[in-house]
Formats: structure tokens, C-alpha cells, sequence
């Protein structure tokens, strides 16, 4: 019983924390806003499809269209990070705030952070700016996950 009490203080803190943020960003509150950053919370590179399932599962109905506006509303103000790595679906993410890097699997999609490349990396300060004022860097760093290394050695076997 008390597990579930705990759980239930859980919810209500993160319900209170992502209303908090939404009005922090002058956003208004609303059950969808409040889904898709409960899942991305706590799951993270996810599709907007793949959002759009979770939200579905954890709270009831609601519509593929109404995840997409809400992922672009809450990414267009900075309470989520979309990771649009080439050739695959966007995915989003709750990090925000830091310049973390992602490594995506060639062969399954997967996608896993990696903090950032720490001493003289000449990637994230180009030598030539033309006038910009560079604020970030994206870095995707594409190989083959560890799942699908073993998948592949098990079948040449």
C-alpha cells in the first residue's frame, strides 16, 4: 500500500513540476501537454508516433495530430530537444540545456546520449563563422549498437 502511495506522490510532484514549467513559458496547462512530458520524462529518443502510442497507453485517447502540435509547441519553446538524425524519424528528448551528443545505430535506430567531447574539439568550434554567433553544436555519432553487433555474430556462427 505504501508503494502505491509513494507512486501516487510521484505523480502528483511531476504533475505539479511540468505545470509549474508550461506556465514558467507562458504555455497554459493542458492533459496533452501534460502526457507527452510525462512519457518523455521517462523514456527518451522516442518518435512522435512512438509518443503518441505511450500517451495513449498511460492516459486514454488522444490524437496523433494533437502529440505532434503539442512536440512542436514544447520543442519551439525549449522544454524539449527534437533529434532529427538523417534518414530516420525525428525523435524527441527531454535533456535540454547542455550540448550532449547521440549515437544512433546504423542497423536498429537506436538512439543513446553521450556527454559532450570534452578538450579542443574543432567540430563544435568552426574556424569560420560567417558572422554567426555559434550557440550549439550537433553531433551524431552513427555505428552499430551492441544488440545488433551480437545479432550479427550470432548469425555468422
Amino acid at each position: 500500500m505504501s508503494s502505491q502511495r509513494g507512486a501516487t506522490q510521484d505523480a502528483e510532484a511531476a504533475r505539479a513540476r511540468w505545470t509549474e514549467l508550461l506556465r514558467s513559458h507562458g504555455l497554459r496547462v493542458t492533459g496533452p501537454r501534460l502526457a507527452v512530458l510525462d512519457v518523455l520524462e521517462k523514456r527518451s529518443h522516442l518518435s512522435a508516433e512512438e509518443v503518441a502510442a505511450e500517451v495513449r497507453a498511460r492516459h486514454g485517447s488522444v490524437s496523433t495530430q494533437a502529440v505532434y502540435d503539442v512536440l512542436h509547441t514544447l520543442s519551439s519553446v525549449g522544454l524539449l530537444r527534437a533529434i532529427e538524425p538523417a534518414g530516420s524519424a525525428t525523435r524527441y528528448e527531454r535533456r535540454v540545456g547542455d550540448n550532449h551528443h547521440h549515437l544512433v545505430c546504423r542497423q536498429c535506430g537506436r538512439v543513446c546520449d553521450v556527454p559532450c567531447v570534452t578538450g579542443a574539439a574543432p567540430c563544435l568550434e568552426p574556424s569560420e563563422t560567417a558572422g554567426f554567433r555559434v550557440d550549439e553544436a550537433e553531433v551524431t555519432f552513427w555505428g552499430i549498437c551492441p544488440d545488433c553487433q551480437h545479432r550479427s555474430s550470432t548469425k555468422e556462427s
